[in-house]
């Protein structure tokens, strides 16, 4: 299993927390001291801004988490010399007008120890606190009902919604103009991100940062908001990655929130502009920042000779990319090369409400054995793609190869799709049928390992195939030898499973057991064997007694392992029916002669969503 880490969370936290020096270039407004000394015995003041905020906490955010932290505060500099700061961080209630005066006596340093802290490195946070912070309006001073967190990036000193906008369009390495900004650089225009639109007049800028501050308001957490409400801003509510989703959440809503604005003001007058009856983006980040998977590589085909063949003799011959929403929902699986589309894992996902990272294991896989998958997969460009619309209940596929019996192939992707799923819940919000307009599958919920799920898939009322989850779970952990419970693969429970409706099937196909690995709390299935004629005769294969999927998981202590997310697969092997080993025993020998192998890739939901802006 690999995890792709292109950019790190962390590491862009670091950055900002050690040089301060973030990627967009900073105009003169909103700074005081451009281009003349400056004494850390002064004063640092500037204003906190949606209308002016009253009774907002704002800190000079010196250690580059996010969030006040109160002294004594320890500082590793860039020379390797560590410096305490005994009264923590710079911080102050804002007054009227939004102004706040920071008292940053403490950034100046004995000369024999280290330079004087400059503030101006430093990004200013504010956070409006509900029931207690006043939002200034020309028709008198509102509350402010939900808590909000804005920032300005280090040197600004007007701190707003677009500023915050800003500040994390540097974090994630962007700049307005970019190619994945150009959209939100021509929707913003000549705004500036920077300046006091309160004084200047500026209605249109005004209104985007109020529509900004709902935005952000209606993404921060209830538990959070609670804590805020009864405090006085220097409570620690959210982490740094909690804190980056939040912001990442803005820019990838923001094109949506300034056309929903923009709307609201068909005359150009934004003054006019009632932004509590705008309606705004919903998707909220998963602020837990699960490790999502991002890449299936799929080798399927033979490099000579024919199937089944060794594992270093498996040429790659598709693969999937996974895309999601910032709330952690799959938007779409896109296919170089040929997949095939699953059923089952479509009503897996579904009962999680669209969320990957909440299904466990995450997408089993499925292949395709056609040899077109290879040709397809060394042309350029995608060639299959599976969608979701979560709320219309609803998934289609499209294609561009010959892969699909069947299915006639679109010249691109973006047409009319070739299949389209629709499913309906139960009553305890399950699916309870799933249907393509000719076949349909019937979960069975009676009993589930690791996932595993019965069903019946038929075509009207033709039963075509049926998998039933039967008899108790047989676990055997308890007997299992020390050296074995050390082995890295195990089976210590087994549950009978019966798969049922392909005449003839085959007599050896009989007495089938889920081989589970349920050893410090893990929730594993290893293997389990199934029937598809279609899926042998795709690659000429005879009449197929069966085929059996083992899955590979990272061992605790590796890089691949994910301690909140112990049953992601690592590797997933596509091998023959065989017999069904006993309870208790060491299966780390794999085996050798495949039909394919799948590879999986992971990403956390914060790198994917900087790699998604980049």
């Amino acid at each position: 299993m690999t995890r792709l880490l292109a950019f790190s969370l962390t590491a862009l936290m670091l950055a900002a927390a050690g040089c301060n020096k973030e990627s967009t270039e900073l105009p003169v407004d909103g700074r005081d001291f451009d281009g003349v000394g400056y004494s850390t015995t002064a004063v640092y003041s500037g204003r906190v801004i949606d209308g002016y905020l009253r009774e907002a906490r704002v800190w000079l955010d010196v250690d580059g988490n996010g969030q006040y932290t109160p002294g004594p505060l320890t500082l590793a500099l860039d020379s390797g010399i560590n410096i305490v700061l005994e009264e923590g961080e710079p911080t102050a209630m804002s007054g009227a007008g939004g102004q706040f005066r920071l008292d940053i006596s403490g950034l100046a340093r004995d000369a024999g120890e280290a330079p004087d802290l400059d503030p101006r490195s430093f990004a200013l946070f504010a956070v409006a606190l509900p029931g207690r912070t006043l939002e200034e309006t020309a028709s008198g001073d509102r509350p402010v009902e939900r808590a909000f967190l804005l920032s300005a990036p280090p040197g600004v000193r007007n701190v707003t919604p677009l500023t915050t906008l800003a500040r994390h369009l540097g974090l994630m390495g962007v700049a307005l103009g970019d190619d994945s900004t150009r959209e939100l650089a021509a929707l913003l225009g000549s705004i500036n991100l920077y300046g006091d639109y309160v004084v200047a007049g500026d209605h249109r800028a005004h209104a985007y940062a109020r529509a900004f501050a709902r935005y952000l308001a209606g993404q921060f957490p209830d538990s959070a908001n609670a804590v805020l409400a009864a405090g006085d801003g220097t409570e620690t509510v959210l982490g740094a990655s909690e804190i980056f989703l939040l912001g990442a959440s803005l820019v990838r809503g923001a094109p949506d929130i300034l056309r929903a604005v923009d709307e609201a003001a068909p005359s150009g007058r934004y003054d006019n502009v009632d932004v509590a009856e705008v309606v705004l983006p919903g998707v909220a980040p998963d602020l837990t920042n699960p490790v999502l998977l991002r890449r299936q590589r799929v080798s399927a085909v033979p490099d000579s000779g024919d199937l089944p063949t060794g594992s270093s003799h498996l040429a790659i011959s598709a693969e999937l990319v996974f895309d999601y929403q910032a709330d952690g929902r799959l938007i779409s699986i896109t296919a170089d090369g040929c997949m095939m589309p699953s059923m089952i894992e479509m009503v897996r996902l579904a009962n999680a409400d669209g969320r990957m990272a909440a299904t466990g294991t995450q997408w089993r896989p499925t292949l395709s054995l056609a040899p077109a998958s290879r040709t397809f997969f060394d042309q350029k460009g995608a060639d299959e793609r599976l969608a979701f619309d979560w709320s219309a209940r609803r998934a289609t596929f499209e294609t561009t190869t010959s892969c699909q019996p069947g299915l006639a192939a679109g010249s691109e992707l973006g047409g009319q799709p070739a299949v389209t799923w629709q499913w309906t819940l139960d009553g305890e919000g399950r699916v309870a049928s799933i249907t393509d307009g000719t076949r349909t599958l019937i979960p069975d919920y009676g009993r589930i390992s690791a996932g595993f799920l019965g069903y019946r898939l038929q075509a009207g009322e033709v039963l075509e195939e049926e998998v039933a989850v039967v008899g108790e779970l047989q676990d055997c952990e308890a007997t299992l030898a020390a050296e074995v419970m050390a082995a890295g693969r195990v089976i210590s429970a087994q549950q009978s499973y019966t798969f049922a409706g392909h005449d003839p099937q085959p007599a050896q196909f009989t007495a089938l057991q889920l081989d589970l690995d349920l050893r410090n709390g893990f929730d594993r299935l290893l293997g389990y064997s199934f029937l598809d004629p279609a899926l042998a005769a795709s690659a000429g294969l005879p009449d197929s007694n069966g085929f059996r999927w083992h899955f590979v998981y990272p061992l605790p202590g590796s890089l691949q392992y994910v301690a909140d997310q112990p049953d992601l697969i690592g590797e997933a092997l596509l091998a023959g029916h065989s017999a069904d080993l006993s309870c208790g025993t060491d299966v780390s020998s794999l085996p050798s002669s495949l039909f394919g192998r799948v590879q999986f890739e992971y990403q956390t939901l914060s790198d994917y969503l900087i790699e998604q802006l980049q």
